[in-house]
């Protein structure tokens, strides 16, 4: 067994905490790494060094039972040379098709150890792993990241290149499937010139990753995955002795890979404008600006930052402000930088109100620009600036792991700055910018050399592929202007002596129990229950205002999308507060708040900071309790709404899962309405004052609310605050609302509807059902089955269209939440020319898993030890503790609901959870809907003889 060998090896450490001492220095604890601006947290962290160069950071968080591990290699598209883009992306799908000591599903043990937040990415600079697993599966987690590492090529061969190509092709096709999924490629062709590493998309072109072969594959590890090109960040309830411990033990065998080359920072800055147009099928026409700026590395890359908040970073940005709300020439805008380490991309985009002449939206563009470069911004904004940003961050890393949590802010640093707490430089850099450094900042990089693409609506295929195909070439190389020299890495040599691996993936022979939080009670003077969830692991408090009635409550005929427009209004306008002093208020405080409805309940959420939640409080009880629902702001956010039911219904997805809830319960009833809440145009058009006030006053009232916290706090600190604030709330004179979900009987036959989108690479394949309700006895039978047939990575539904045929990026099925009868839809977005195989395959594993091939017992302990072994890490942070509270009022559940779910999940017989899939899965039964190119997949679906076969349009009307 690999865990009775121990490597005889001594980790020589690398340098004192934020410095690159000689590498005979010791790293130590960074314990006291001191904050630059009050408020912004410290990591502490040890750093080692292995002999044979991989770097290990360690942080210690014991707040819950888990273990973030997240492997960074040095590599990303960039290195990619000429006719091989979208090989570093193709490769990381390589790296999870098992190891030549684990030829198997790389998920597999990770689904059976309860893992959570796993994943892979690709991007420019960098390819990272990570998951969150049980602090006793750390093992078990290194010894499969390391056997990949140090053993991966024998267990390669064309069939998995193959394979993982047709997935990596899926992808890219599933992508540019929706509006505006062109675009980058465009931007990024256009920002770079040929010569440069960022010229190209990290996911290829299909003639690309069409040559690629396996001797590619062989050479790019070979070449870019040795230890010494490798960060490995340890975050959560690990020591750094354990840590090191086990790291030496599973890598320490590695070798450390050849010298590297790296490419030196090149910004690529251009001197002049440059603009094109692109016709697409999109919904509205969108203004995409693009400049260059330094890398990551430069403290010029926090000044942009800085500056793009002011400009376009949210509601009291300069650009919204003048283009949304006072010119009301476009509906939504956003500026931000996207850093990366050899040039970061500043990125503009403004979505042009319908029937605006987009010249008029860049005039007013370019003069709100070239004021903010003539004046910077001025104190206020420039400090709303820095308490946003400092907000997010705290907020982000509750979590030890995922996409943004500690080990990604770490493994950042390290990766790219040799500095695993490098956010601190940029803080410091943040706390000292002035109006007139930001300016500076900004006439440098945005004064000049921007490059304007704009996006129309265009419904001729072949001339918005042509035109795509004319600008994907972009930028020639820059002639003069050569690329800047390499700098050699590092060389390690390898001192540690071989691993016994054949053995097998380490067993985990035990689990860390859920520390989930007692739930705490209390009732305001009104009659408001409160429910208290405390988590004390960042100082942030999390509000919820639940109410009953969602847009289920909608009267279905004449007012679908009241109950959201009427959420989404709330913080527009109170009787006090306009929308710009509301954001601005939120912005001064580090506070997020937000309103919105469910099939079944409204709510208004807040994410305080502790020392600020009592504004916070006030601000939230405000917009509660006092819309002011005015004539001018509902105009706005109703162009906004009508733009956004444009964008849902461009969207494959979107598309039919508008159509699909009116067929699965009829005409009339509460639920037959797009299940995003939007409603329909005619609606929104018609929708009044006096219709959102009598929502409000029938919904959001104090003798229909309850209210929800998790966080930073005790019931005896925030209840005095609550009282504060709701504790006056009386209810007005009329009565609360009233929803009736009668239940509904299966679609008598199967029925086909497919959509026409020409043109299209993929097709969307739903297939629809009804379930019993979430509240249900047999809720866990219903969700064990559901993850056997598609809910989880392994899953029969995902093994077969994504990893078996390759037709899919992804396939599986999906249940959502409600209080009637719920939706249970399988789904895939698959290659036009296989659409009706993947039909086919769909209907086979549905007649299989009721028929010859019920779930397992196999299956059924894998599925039952995954959810089991996985709630330490699903319940990590307050948010999530939140929404597992709002389950528990919202479906009259125990207040130990979550503490007891081990125990009903381990109850679970394989009989059950058969039952279940007889119940829900019912082939002869299924609602299809398929929206893709009719020329290529109407006829062969309708060879496959599964029932009448009708052609539909948008909104779900019959056209033959």
């Amino acid at each position: 067994m690999l865990r009775l060998h121990r490597l005889l090896v001594v980790a020589l450490l690398l340098g004192e905490v934020g410095h690159a001492h000689a590498q005979t220095e010791r790293d130590h604890a960074a314990a006291a790494v001191t904050p630059v601006h009050a408020g912004v947290p410290s990591l502490s962290y040890t750093r080692y060094v292995l002999p044979n160069g991989l770097t290990l950071v360690v942080h210690e968080d014991h707040k819950a039972p888990v273990v973030a591990v997240s492997v960074w290699y040095h590599v990303g598209s960039k290195n990619e040379p000429a006719t091989r883009s979208g090989f570093a992306h193709l490769f990381e799908h390589l790296m999870f098709q098992g190891s030549e000591n684990h030829n198997d599903e790389y998920f597999r043990p990770f689904e059976l150890a309860g893992a959570t937040d796993q994943n892979g990415t690709t991007w420019l600079d960098r390819t990272n792993y990570f998951q969150t697993v049980p602090s006793t599966a750390v093992d078990m987690a290194l010894w499969m990241e390391s056997d990949r590492m140090g053993h991966l090529l024998g267990a390669i061969g064309q069939a998995q290149l193959d394979e993982q190509r047709g997935v990596v092709q899926n992808e890219k096709r599933q992508g540019e499937n929706q509006p505006y999924g062109r675009v980058f490629t465009v931007l990024q062709a256009n920002a770079f010139p040929a010569n440069h590493p960022y010229h190209h998309t990290t996911i290829g072109s299909m003639t690309d990753l069409n040559a690629a072969a396996l001797d590619d594959v062989k050479n790019w590890f070979r070449e870019y995955y040795g230890a010494a090109n490798a960060t490995v960040v340890l975050a959560g309830d690990i020591t750094p002795e354990q840590a090191r411990e086990k790291v030496l033990r599973h890598f320490g065998d590695i070798g450390p890979g050849p010298r590297l080359s790296r490419p030196r920072p090149w910004t690529a800055a251009r001197t002049e404008a440059t603009r094109a147009n692109m016709p697409d099928k999109v919904p509205q026409t969108r203004i995409y600006r693009e400049w260059n700026a330094p890398g990551l590395t430069d403290a010029d890359a926090t000044q942009i930052a800085l500056a793009t908040t002011v400009l376009g970073g949210g509601k009291t940005s300069r650009l919204y402000q003048r283009l949304v709300y006072q010119n009301q020439l476009a509906d939504s805008v956003n500026m931000s930088v996207m850093p990366f380490e050899l040039a970061s991309m500043v990125m503009l985009q403004v979505s042009v109100r319908k029937g605006v002449d987009p010249a008029k939206v860049e005039t007013a563009l370019d003069n709100e620009l070239r004021k903010f470069l003539a004046t910077g911004p001025d104190a206020d904004e420039l400090a709303r600036a820095r308490t946003a940003a400092r907000a997010d961050f705290i907020r982000g890393i509750e979590k030890v792991g995922g996409f943004g949590g500690k080990a990604t802010v770490l493994a950042e640093g390290q990766v790219y700055r040799n500095n695993p707490v490098a956010y601190v430089e940029d803080f410091a850099v943040m706390h000292a910018a002035t109006p007139q450094s930001v300016r500076a900042a900004a006439r440098c990089w945005l004064g000049q050399g921007d490059f304007t693409l704009v996006v129309e609506p265009g419904s001729d295929v072949a001339a918005n592929d042509a035109a795509y195909a004319r600008l994907q070439t972009g930028l020639s190389a820059a002639a003069g202007v050569p690329a800047p020299k390499a700098d050699a890495a590092a060389h390690w040599r390898v001192v540690a002596s071989s691993v016994a691996r054949k053995s097998g993936v380490p067993g985990v022979a035990r689990f860390p129990n859920l520390d989930f939080p007692t739930l705490q009670r209390a009732t305001l003077s009104n009659g408001i229950a409160v429910v208290l969830a405390a988590r004390h692991a960042v100082p942030v408090v999390n509000v919820e205002l639940m109410f009953r009635g969602g847009y289920a409550s909608d009267p279905a005929a004449a007012k679908p999308g009241r109950a959201s427009f009427t959420m989404a209004m709330l913080d527009e306008g109170t009787a006090t507060l306009d929308s710009i002093a509301i954001a601005r208020r939120l912005e001064q405080l580090g506070a997020e708040l937000g309103a919105g409805a469910s099939l079944d309940g409204s709510t208004a959420y807040l994410s305080a900071l502790k020392d600020q939640l009592q504004p916070s409080l006030a601000l939230l009880a405000e917009v509660v309790q006092q819309p002011a629902f005015r004539a001018a702001d509902i105009e706005r956010v109703r162009q906004q709404w009508l733009a956004g039911i444009a964008q849902e219904k461009a969207q494959p997805t979107g598309l039919a899962l508008r159509i699909m809830p009116p067929l699965l319960y009829g005409a009339g009833h509460a639920y037959a309405i797009p299940f995003s809440g939007t409603g329909s145009e005619a609606a929104v058009q018609a929708l009044s004052a006096a219709d959102l006030r009598a929502y409000h006053d029938a919904v959001v009232r104090p003798d229909n609310a309850q209210i929800l916290i998790a966080g930073d706090t005790t019931l005896a600190e925030i209840l005095p605050q609550l009282e504060a604030a709701f504790g006056h709330w009386q209810a007005p004179a009329t009565s609360r609302l009233q929803v009736s979900v009668p239940e509904v009987a299966a679609a008598p036959r199967v029925r086909v509807l497919l959509m026409d989108r020409p043109g299209a690479p993929q097709s969307l394949i739903l297939a629809g059902l009804l379930a019993p309700p979430t509240a249900s006895p047999d809720y866990l039978a219903i969700r064990a089955m559901n993850e056997v047939f598609g809910g989880s990575f392994t899953s029969r539904l995902n093994m077969n269209l994504r990893e078996d045929k390759h037709w899919a990026y992804g396939a599986g099925t999906l249940l959502r939440d409600a209080q009637g009868q719920r939706p249970f839809l399988a789904y895939a977005p698959v290659q036009t020319d296989k659409t009706a195989e993947s039909v086919a395959e769909i209907l086979r594993e549905s007649q299989a898993l009721v028929g010859a091939q019920p779930p397992s017992r196999e299956e059924i302990a894998k599925v039952k030890q995954s959810e089991v072994r996985k709630l330490p890490g699903t319940y990590e942070s307050a948010r999530a503790v939140l929404a597992a509270v709002e389950g528990i009022v919202q479906y009259g559940r125990p207040d130990d609901y979550v503490q007891q779910l081990r125990t009903r999940i381990e109850a679970l017989d394989d009989a059950q959870v058969q039952a279940a899939a007889r119940a829900v899965v019912r082939p002869t039964h299924y609602t299809w809907v398929v929206v893709g190119d009719l020329g290529k997949i109407e006829q062969p679906i309708r060879a496959l003889n599964l029932g009448e076969v009708q052609v539909i349009d948008s909104e779900g009307a019959i056209v033959r």
